[in-house]
């Protein structure tokens, strides 16, 4: 049981700032969930249709074209004025996603409120099919919405559980790199408890030898001076 301790008081003394640095790690991200305002998205869907048959792949180019344009400030300037925000604001809270393979436009709208972040896709996919549909005739494809944003019942950040689990990282990585640091002590100062090493039968015949010889050669000292006189 003695040893158990020990190996547990030396497993403590060595990894202390992994076990300190991981909850509170976790803490940090676990407050910052609670003070961060939240955000809710919102996602309107617009799907670019060929006027002639056989050009679903034109269609699908002109949606990744359309797709960049859906931040661009021609785009948001009808919009701007249906939200009553900026275009830079909008800028901001709106982007546009497409598929490699799917000719629809995904429009992200965000803000500080479910029916904001609605407001803000919905505005955004009705002017960008208004703008696309004046060249209608130039590009062979038209514009018309797919489905309207849904207003979402819980924001989408902050998330406590991702939070948490990023901070819970930090710490495990910062504690990682603080044990890195230590200089690593011998066995004897990190475990106190360990019994003490023994000198071995070659370092006490050596000890004791010395002195004999010390006596010995202090003995034949005198016979040489008084040979000499």
């Amino acid at each position: 049981m003695s040893e158990l301790r020990r190996r547990s008081r030396t497993l403590t003394r060595r990894w202390w700032p992994v076990a300190l640095a991981v909850p509170l790690g976790a803490m940090a991200g676990a407050g910052y969930a609670v003070v961060s305002h939240p955000s809710y998205t919102a996602n309107s869907y617009v799907v670019v249709v060929p006027q002639g048959p056989g050009e679903g792949a034109v269609a699908v180019n002109f949606a990744q074209a359309y797709g960049r344009l859906a931040g661009q400030p021609q785009v948001l300037a009808g919009a701007a004025a249906e939200t009553g925000r900026t275009i830079n604001e909008l800028a901001e809270l709106v982007r546009g996603t497409t598929s490699p393979d799917a000719p629809v436009i995904e429009i992200t709208g965000s803000g500080a409120k479910g029916t904001d972040a609605a407001r803000a896709a919905d505005a955004v996919a009705k002017s960008l099919i208004a703008f696309a549909n004046t060249s209608t005739k130039e590009t062979g494809v038209k514009l018309v919405p797919l489905a309207g944003a849904a207003v979402p019942d819980r924001p989408a950040t902050p998330s406590a559980q991702l939070d948490v689990a990023v901070g819970a990282a930090g710490g495990l990585l910062l504690g990682a790199l603080v044990l890195m640091t230590r200089r690593p002590k011998s066995a004897s100062a990190a475990e106190p408890g360990a019994p003490a090493e023994t000198p071995s039968e070659q370092t006490v015949a050596l000890s004791l030898e010395v002195p004999k010889r010390r006596a010995e050669t202090a003995a034949k000292e005198p016979q040489q001076t008084g040979s000499r006189g």
